[in-house]
């Protein structure tokens, strides 16, 4: 059962997704699944080989963005950032809980210069808390504006 959650007018993000949620999210007009959930994390969860078959059998595009145990950097927020602005319809980005993949989302859009207070509202508006980024956010904003 697809729980997509809005965090932009072209962007959603999603706790753990099945292969039958593809064709879900193809009927929201998603056209790119990013995935940010490394494989193997927990025993239940559908290998990302499994989503990318779905996801291509349904002709939507897919890209793996793994963000483990060990957190994320300026590779993740940097490829995030490209796949946002190369895709040509919106993006669904899940993980286990969806809440990396907001993070994500939050640290692209604030590296493309979007105000920190409209990030943390429109993450806040689909059930997610910022915080634990905000200053690198704030930080990245900041640098974005000049």
């Amino acid at each position: 059962m697809s729980d997509f959650r809005v965090l932009s007018a072209t962007v959603l993000a999603s706790p753990q997704i099945a292969p039958a949620d593809v064709s879900a999210a193809k009927a929201k007009g998603v056209t790119l699944i990013v995935n940010n959930r490394p494989d193997g994390e927990a025993d239940d969860q559908p290998t990302g080989a499994e989503i990318e078959a779905a996801a291509r059998a349904a002709g939507l595009d897919y890209l793996a963005i793994p963000i483990g145990g060990s957190g994320f950097g300026e590779p993740q927020v940097r490829a995030m950032a490209d796949a946002l602005a190369r895709a040509e319809g919106k993006v669904l980005a899940y993980c286990r809980s969806g809440t990396r993949s907001t993070l994500l989302w939050a640290l692209a859009q604030a590296q493309d210069g979007r105000d920190s207070e409209e990030i943390a509202a429109a993450a806040a508006a689909a059930g997610y808390d910022v915080t634990p980024v905000r200053a690198a956010i704030d930080m990245l904003a900041a640098r974005a504006r000049g």
